[in-house]
């Protein structure tokens, strides 16, 4: 289950690095950084929930595109996470 946790946080890093270089920004990244505070705007958000969206292969419920969730890397893990292991207990 670790190696499975740490996949998912580094593809989610990966993704707010790949936002973050197309607005010629670098940040140091941690897991509990708030993306907000790393350079995101409301719009890279919304990039980022679609590159989570492809990234994992699943639509992100209405219920879950909420602030908490997208507050940092550890909450929007904790998120796709959950929602990875609804779709394979499905």
């Amino acid at each position: 289950m670790q190696s499975f946790d740490t996949d998912v946080r580094n593809r989610i890093i990966k993704l707010v690095k790949g936002i973050l270089e197309q607005n010629s920004l670098a940040a140091n990244v941690t897991p509990s950084a708030k993306l907000v505070d790393v350079g995101l705007t409301s719009m890279d958000m919304v990039n980022l929930m679609l590159g989570v969206e492809a990234e994992f292969d699943f639509t992100i419920p209405q219920a879950e595109i909420t602030p908490e969730n997208f507050q940092s890397v550890e909450t929007l893990e904790r998120m796709v996470a959950t929602q990875l292991q609804l779709a394979t207990a499905a």
